[in-house]
């Protein structure tokens, strides 16, 4: 069948950046937009080039999700709390890394955005990369999220595609119930883990990774980073950081 020339895509590029376009025409992305991943991120770096914000913008199942305005107290100061807890383990351990709101390329389908990531280096033995354009390519080890408005999507959606794809640990702490929920893979699907009897939750897969739940809860930041330090001091923190020493190769 010979080629029309005609894209729809290309239709709606045009009257989303046309100042005459009317008002019921559709933008470049809006919620519950169906995308590949080509056009997903042709359009994500459009927009950053018109001088939006992408951030809170991701792509779960195909379906292009838009952030919601952030309130401080049910997600901006949660989100704070979990990098600085992670960034404390970060910057004891050598051949990690960590940081907020970073898209992940996981699959054709789903580009989801991590509200925090803790990840391995690839040269330490890692599981994802850093493609060309700058975003994780591949599931990192840990991601969290916080669940306000997005309780749904978090504990249903995401957890699916994350579990799929292989993130190993997977934290959602629900703001407006109060509740934290950490889950590791086993055998291919998600448990959640429980405190020990002190009550302090220790991730399995980043050895001295130490999180007091109950002072997380109540916004005691100084206990939880206290918690933190002493995780990072453990045998088990010494352990690793020679077991990733030992898995060190050359950047590829």
């Amino acid at each position: 069948m010979k080629s029309t020339g005609f894209h729809p895509w290309a239709v709606i590029d045009r009257l989303a950046m046309s100042s005459t376009a009317p008002i019921h025409q559709l933008p470049l992305l809006y919620n519950g937009q169906r995308l590949d991943r080509d056009e997903y991120y042709r359009r994500v770096e459009l927009w950053s080039a018109q001088g939006r914000d992408p951030r809170g913008i991701e792509r779960l199942e195909g379906v292009v999700y838009m952030p919601a305005a952030i309130r401080f107290e049910q997600h901006a100061e949660p989100q704070g709390f979990l990098i600085a807890w992670l960034g404390v383990y970060a910057a004891a351990t050598s051949g990690v890394q960590f940081g907020g709101n970073a898209t992940a390329r996981l699959d054709p389908d789903n580009d989801p955005e991590g509200d925090a990531i803790l990840r391995i280096r690839p040269e330490f033995g890692g599981q994802s990369r850093i493609d060309r354009r700058g975003y994780i390519d591949g599931p990192p080890e840990l991601t969290a999220e916080i669940a306000g408005s997005s309780t749904q999507r978090d504990l249903e959606v995401k957890l699916e595609v994350y579990r799929r794809n292989g993130v190993c640990e997977y934290l959602v702490w629900e703001t407006i119930a109060e509740e934290l929920y950490w889950f590791a893979l086993e055998d291919g699907n998600y448990v959640r883990l429980l405190p020990d009897p002190d009550g302090i939750l220790r991730s399995r897969v980043f050895p001295g990774l130490w999180l007091d739940v109950q002072a997380l809860l109540r916004g005691d930041l100084a206990t939880v980073l206290s918690v933190a330090q002493h995780g990072v001091a453990s045998d088990a923190h010494r352990e690793f950081l020679a077991t990733l020493a030992a898995r060190r190769t050359a950047a590829p």
